[in-house]
């Protein structure tokens, strides 16, 4: 699934493509036609995102929540688009360019109730400005729950996926099983001002990127095109620290990654 940045970063692009422009709005695929056609015409105002959700509003109010869950991705490129392939749930044109979503778990007509009941359910986002860490911290101190699953968990923090959570623990020296209310506050803040770091760096360059200068040797990346990272994804790889083998095992239902020796509490 997404991470927060990615989100931010399609936000910033459909801001840029779409803002103050009429649109044409259709569903190839059907399932959001009637929607599609109200939208139709109209002039988009703003693109934002919550975490992992992404918002188009629309000069007349209307609202589009689109939550791309584990396959949902857009495509795009200059207009006129191609004929539709596959399955595209909603497709937006201007005269100069168009857009294809595919396979989200949302994509649907929000009020500003329902987008406020959804904020409202969400912890704080480290790419808002309007973001408040205190309100994670809260949560956090308050709670038995292994600081690892809290990160995850978007009721806490909104937009943090696994390989955030795993990086930014590691480079924090925290072993992802410790509790939450065994992390002290200065922990925190060094944790919320990474991921604020590393997170806006993903939006600026498109992709996750954690590695410390210093740090940047040894093993490539864990696939073609992914990240070079301390833990995440490399099981059994000596830790480009210490040299001891990554572990990994699964918490709340996620795989999780650490370095038994510079995490060891």
């Amino acid at each position: 699934m997404p991470e927060g940045h990615t989100l931010h970063r399609l936000a910033r692009l459909h801001q840029r493509k779409f803002a103050r422009q009429t649109v044409t709005v259709t569903s190839p695929q059907g399932r959001f036609a009637a929607a599609a056609a109200r939208l139709d015409g109209q002039v988009f105002s703003r693109a934002e995102a919550w975490g992992k959700h992404l918002v188009h509003r629309y000069a007349g109010g209307e609202l589009v929540h689109i939550h791309l869950g584990l396959y949902g991705s857009f495509s795009d490129g200059p207009s006129p688009l191609p004929p539709p392939v596959g399955q595209v749930r909603m497709r937006m044109e201007t005269d100069e360019y168009g857009t294809d979503l595919r396979g989200p778990t949302a994509c649907e007509l929000f009020t500003p109730a329902d987008l406020a009941a959804l904020t409202s359910r969400l912890g704080p986002d480290p790419l808002r400005k309007d973001a408040d860490p205190e309100q994670a911290w809260s949560a956090i101190a308050k709670s038995r729950k292994p600081i690892g699953a809290l990160l995850m968990d978007q009721k806490v923090l909104a937009g943090v996926g696994n390989v955030y959570r795993a990086e930014v623990l590691f480079r924090a020296s925290i072993n992802p099983f410790r509790a939450g209310n065994d992390v002290s506050r200065d922990e925190w803040d060094a944790v919320w001002a990474d991921l604020v770091t590393l997170m806006t760096v993903g939006v600026r360059r498109g992709k996750i990127h954690v590695i410390r200068p210093e740090d940047d040797h040894g093993a490539p990346s864990y696939g073609p095109g992914r990240p070079r990272t301390y833990v995440y994804r490399r099981t059994g790889e000596p830790c480009r620290i210490c040299g001891t083998p990554i572990l990994m095992t699964d918490m709340a239902a996620r795989k999780v990654y650490w370095c038994p020796v510079c995490q060891a509490d």
